[in-house]
């Protein structure tokens, strides 16, 4: 095919490269394959377009709109992602590889999507944490929400993974309300630009909300403000360089880098020859060098064995890489592609050789390997190889150079502390994996290391069948590292959405902050319901419609039936003399749980209607214990709803029960399914 030229999406067009393009290359060839950038591209507009039209059209919506439209870009995607497969072998990479990146990022918009219908409100502000109490009586009190930001998220992605990078960053903006500008790393812009076609061509996305920078940014970071938001993901002398800048600092701009790390595997003590461990943790280390040629942030560049298992590491280790059949991609048997360019492999090598001045190449000899159908001369090919570290303590550049590449070092530790104690010299990574079956050895590790460590991965016997992996970062957990690997993080469920949004503390009487949240705070005005709000559908509710039962006397008979028909027989309810040598109670005392049920029997409507379900109860707290005598009343409020799907959405009940001097004895809130319709 001829060359390709990769466009900018800017302001609601597309941009041609211009004379200042740069060019890049098919990796498994060698061949120049396209080329991106274009020098006069109007930042300052896409800033404006991004900030005046994305951001309003984001903000319209709520999460659960947003959620609605992150699932249906990933839907779309996940039926055209076959041209990106075709695309992407270019980057070197293996089915395999693409899989890791396209499935990947597709996999992780749809987790966002779901975690903002089921974790986020249906609403533009987002509640975090619970009320605070701020006075005596309850009048003034506070609450934490999160708001979109109103400006633009810059993303700068790597080289290495030109789908999933872009999308596991966009996903959590999308989510947040906050229009995008990606800037993909030039050598695998073109399928970025795919990807970035596809999602715009499917007409979901609102006008402004993503644009496509193809080759250099000019001075757009020079033109942000304390409203936008720069996420990084690259090698540490470059995100220092940007976050670094006098206007990034002055304004202080949200910086979030995630950057190169040596992340490292431990074999647990335990772990020895002829168990599953020692076997999982030669199977993982393979797939960590060899996966996308070593190209990960999150692959194994140190190895950690005890001393004496070391030799037997190296033997298996190099036994399992000879199996790895490398050469192009697409051919029949290939198991690892290129690097993702010849500079890239020269870097590799000039890093190897660093590595080389501390460690002795124990396999893999980049003069010296067999190919599958493809020309090292031409090519960005390397085989994987392994170097020997016998003095990890004297060590010096072992423990600070990264070559990103199928590369990794193998040291011995005298006992598990030396082992973190090795580990840490790492300075901060993404990730450390520890093979063991013993929990204390799990304990130590994490008391050890995780103060250097954005994840810490466990596996063996027990949880192999069904782990991940090492190098596999998932959008429920965090993703990053501090030192050395950026001190950001990535996605994390909402907590990678709240790098996009402002928390701020509000204060006020309950009123307001029922207004503020959607959400009915006790305190607040209550509104009688019309009828039992039982009989009422989802969107006839109200947030706040209450209804006050009447009373109901517990007597003894009560308690001791209870006690008989479910076997409940504790002495605090059957022994008054024990019950009153109890500081809690005054003697003989009703069940929790009969006082729950006798509430439902206060203001449930038996007879069919819109609640479908009583799905469970959150918050249960029994603050005052009632007396045979007694009696009970419940005030129950519409505290927040929630749509679930097309036919029903959830209804969270706030329930109060008195006794007969109005004293509160118990309170939780109720959870109900309840129908859109009769």
């Amino acid at each position: 095919m001829g060359l390709i030229d990769v466009k900018s999406y800017a302001a609601g067009q597309w941009i041609s490269p211009d004379e200042s393009a740069r060019n890049f290359e098919n990796a498994v060839t060698g061949d120049t394959l396209g080329r991106a950038g274009n020098g006069s591209l109007d930042v300052q507009t896409m800033l404006d377009h991004a900030r005046n039209v994305g951001g309003p059209n984001l903000r319209k919506m709520t999460f659960h709109d947003r959620a609605r439209l992150i699932k249906a870009l990933a839907t779309h995607l996940n039926s055209q992602k076959q041209a990106l497969y075709d695309l992407s072998y270019a980057t070197g990479g293996t089915f395999s590889d693409h899989q890791i990146d396209i499935d990947g990022g597709i996999g992780t918009m749809f987790v966002f999507a779901s975690k903002g219908r089921r974790e986020m409100p249906d609403s533009n502000i987002y509640l975090d944490g619970e009320v605070e109490q701020l006075s005596k009586n309850g009048t003034f009190l506070g609450q934490h929400i999160a708001t979109s930001l109103q400006g633009v998220a810059v993303h700068i992605n790597a080289f290495n993974f030109p789908v999933w990078g872009m999308l596991e960053k966009l996903a959590p903006t999308l989510l947040a309300g906050v229009p995008a500008i990606v800037k993909p790393a030039t050598a695998t812009c073109y399928v970025t630009e795919l990807a970035v076609r596809i999602m715009l061509e499917s007409g979901l996305l609102p006008e402004g909300a993503l644009q496509l920078v193809s080759g250099g940014l000019g001075d757009m970071l020079d033109r942000l403000d304390c409203q936008d938001v720069v996420s990084f993901t690259g090698s540490a002398q470059t995100a220092f360089k940007l976050r670094s800048a006098p206007h990034i600092l002055k304004n202080s701009i949200r910086f979030v880098a995630e950057q190169d790390s040596l992340n490292a595997s431990i074999l647990g003590p335990d772990a020895v020859v002829g168990t599953p461990e020692f076997d999982l943790f030669i199977k993982e280390v393979q797939r960590e060098m060899t996966a996308k040629a070593g190209q990960k942030c999150t692959a194994v560049r140190r190895i950690f064995a005890p001393q004496t298992q070391v030799e037997a590491v190296i033997e298996a280790l190099s036994a399992r890489l000879a199996k790895t059949v490398i050469g192009d991609p697409q051919a029949k048997g290939t198991r690892m592609g290129a690097l993702v360019s010849n500079s890239q492999k020269h870097d590799v090598l000039e890093k190897a050789n660093i590595i080389g001045t501390e460690a002795e190449r124990v396999y893999g000899d980049p003069e010296n390997f067999a190919l599958n159908n493809a020309d090292a001369n031409k090519g960005a090919f390397l085989p994987p190889m392994l170097y020997h570290c016998a003095s990890p303590d004297t060590a010096e550049r072992i423990h600070d150079t990264e070559a990103f590449g199928p590369v990794s070092t193998i040291m011995g530790y005298s006992d598990l502390e030396h082992a973190i104690r090795l580990v840490n010299r790492g300075q901060g990574s993404l990730v450390a994996s520890v093979i063991t079956h013993d929990p204390d050895v799990a304990r130590e590790a994490v008391l050890g290391a995780a103060a250097f460590h954005g994840r810490l991965y466990f596996n063996n016997r027990d949880s192999m069948k069904e782990s991940t992996g090492h190098g596999a970062p998932l959008p429920h957990l965090v993703h990053g590292g501090p030192g050395r690997a950026g001190g950001g993080e990535e996605m994390g469920g909402v907590r990678g959405v709240m790098h996009y949004m402002q928390r701020t503390a509000i204060q006020g009487s309950p009123e307001i902050l029922s207004a503020i949240s959607s959400k009915w705070v006790p305190g607040a005005k209550e509104t009688p319901a019309p009828a039992h709000p039982f009989t009422r559908t989802f969107h006839e509710l109200t947030i706040g419609e209450t209804i006050h039962t009447a009373p109901r006397e517990i007597t003894l008979a009560d308690i001791e039936h209870f006690a008989e028909f479910t076997g409940d027989t504790f002495y605090a309810h059957m022994d008054d003399a024990a019950a009153k040598r109890n500081p809690f109670f005054p003697g003989r005392v009703a069940h929790g749980y009969l006082l729950l049920s006798f509430a439902a029997g206060l203001f449930v409507e038996p007879n069919e209607g819109p609640v479908l379900a009583n799905t469970g109860l959150d918050n249960l707290r029994f603050m005052k214990p009632v007396e045979a005598g007694d009696s009970i009343k419940v005030r129950l409020s519409v505290k927040h709803k929630t749509p679930r799907n097309e036919d029903y959405g959830e209804v969270r009940w706030h329930v109060t029960l008195t006794n007969q001097d109005d004293e509160k004895v118990a309170e939780y809130e109720l959870l109900t399914m309840n129908a859109y319709t009769s």
